[in-house]
């Protein structure tokens, strides 16, 4: 399944030019799905076609049918990195630019690297040679989408740490779903097609079960399927103005459970098609801690990663301000949490939330309560 047919076929790069590289994503339900396969056999029809394609770096995880694959691609060296006395191995930008290929391939991209690189995440490395102009394809599966970490959570009871920000795949020229059903993909798993022997039946047990995948599944469907709707919507517009009708709000404070709103709030404004917005109303009263503080710039830098606006404000009367933004913001759906936290009652009581719902009555605006696990 795809979406976007603006992925060049040449691929035809221009270092040093304003030109940015294109960027292919394969994306799938689960480890195993074939992924990494499919996007070296169509780097070999590439590479036919009289491309300059390279290896950034693969990860087999000893799959031989993929590391046969992989034969007859050239590969670019990778970096040496000391950690802690341990010499682990990690994709090399650097290398990659001097090299300067029409095409590399980048496997596992939401990949956190080795403390010391230069950049935290693989992704912003794969950023940095789309801007050089070399095209990019890339793999990662649908549990490491930022916006679905809770949910995800919630059906696997596995915290993903490494995620990648959602704009990744609304840039992205061309996603393709590599969709396998779950009864092919327990099969492959119990071949030894994906894991070692003695980690097959852990992983049936955990991450590997029906359920899971067959929710996994529809999530990285339903991904996709909603990215061809936007794009479908957004090129009914050509030459005209478009005149947006949701507009989300979340209210974060320095409790946890903003995080979760956070990503709450950025699946109803994608699902909506809606401009993305949060606001931490300080209390003028009392001064933030550093932790609080830090907390707070972590909302801010996740809404600017889903694409969002991130507002402070100072106030006495925090539902009177968050009504009055709401107002001037032509807000559509607010979301706030609900928490039994005793420092924060003032803000997330029933006594805030009919207040907040007398002020907004007559802007028609829907109040979002979202229960968490805090």
């Amino acid at each position: 399944m795809y979406y976007s047919s603006s992925f060049s076929s040449s691929g035809q790069s221009h270092i040093g030019s304003s030109r940015r590289g294109k960027h292919k994503i394969f994306i799938g339900m689960a480890p195993g799905v074939g992924k990494t396969y499919k996007m070296l056999e169509e780097a070999h029809q590439m590479k036919a076609e009289g491309i300059d394609v390279v290896i950034g770096f693969l990860e087999t995880h000893g799959r031989k049918e993929t590391a046969e694959k992989a034969v007859g691609l050239e590969v670019v060296k990778r970096k040496a990195i000391v950690y802690q006395n341990v010499t682990l191995e990690e994709f090399d930008t650097d290398a990659v630019l001097k090299r300067c290929p029409q095409l590399v391939l980048v496997d596992e991209l939401a990949h956190t690297n080795v403390p010391g690189s230069v950049r935290e995440k693989r992704y912003q490395d794969v950023e940095v040679i789309l801007q050089a102009g070399i095209d990019v394809y890339s793999t990662v599966n649908i549990q490491h989408l930022e916006s679905l970490n809770d949910l995800v959570a919630r059906i696997t009871g596995i915290i993903v740490r490494e995620r990648i920000p959602d704009r990744l795949l609304d840039e992205a020229d061309e996603v393709v779903v590599i969709d396998v059903t779950p009864e092919t993909l327990e099969e492959r798993l119990r071949e030894g097609k994906i894991y070692r022997l003695e980690k097959i039946e852990q992983s049936l047990e955990n991450f590997f079960q029906r359920r899971n995948l067959i929710a996994l599944r529809e999530l990285a469907l339903r991904e996709v399927a909603d990215t061809v709707e936007d794009e479908g919507n957004s090129s009914n517009f050509k030459g005209q103005s478009c005149h947006i009708h949701e507009r989300v709000l979340v209210c974060v404070s320095t409790y946890p459970n903003s995080i979760q709103l956070l990503r709450r709030g950025a699946r109803i404004a994608s699902y909506m098609n809606a401009p993305l917005y949060a606001v931490f109303v300080a209390d003028s009263d009392r001064f933030l801690s550093k932790q609080e503080s830090l907390h707070v710039e972590t909302c801010e830098k996740l809404c600017k990663e889903f694409g969002g606006e991130f507002l402070r404000i100072t106030s006495f009367n925090i539902p009177e301000e968050i009504a009055k933004i709401a107002s001037e913001l032509h807000i559509t759906q607010i979301v706030i949490g609900e928490s039994q936290k005793l420092g924060w009652k003032r803000f997330f009581k029933r006594s805030f939330t009919q207040r907040l719902m007398e002020l907004i009555r007559h802007q028609n605006i829907d109040l979002h309560i979202i229960a968490t696990e805090n």
